[in-house]
């Protein structure tokens, strides 16, 4: 069964905070999706922090200009973890990289968020 909270949290993350291009609608989607210590790994590394993650995000969207991320399936729960599959590329056309997102809640907000990508 899906948490309407961590779903929310999961889409936010995608949309509202990796998808978002105007840093101060990020800083404050920021702000109320995650922890303050919070922690984002991928493949490249990890960092931890709101600015931490504010810093990945702009260094993402930077190298990919003409890109949305959108949802590539649906969500999924286990306990404190939720599961949600994206998708990368220009609007409108076919997906450049596809991924997914696995998030850990703590306290009603993201606390970790791993990301592997699927090329």
């Amino acid at each position: 069964m899906s948490d309407p909270g961590l779903e929310k949290l999961m889409r936010a993350n995608l949309l509202e905070v990796f998808g978002e291009r105007d840093p101060g609608r990020r800083a404050e989607a920021i702000r109320r999706t995650y922890t303050a210590d919070v922690v984002f790994a991928d493949a490249e590394g990890q960092v931890e922090g709101h600015e931490a993650l504010d810093a990945k995000v702009r260094e993402i969207l930077d190298g990919a200009p003409e890109f949305v991320f959108r949802p590539d399936g649906d969500f999924y729960r286990v306990q404190d973890m939720g599961y949600l599959a994206w998708a990368l590329g220009p609007d409108g056309e076919p997906p450049v990289v596809r991924g997914v997102d696995m998030g850990f809640v703590r306290e009603g907000l993201l606390a970790k968020v791993y990301t592997v990508l699927f090329r």
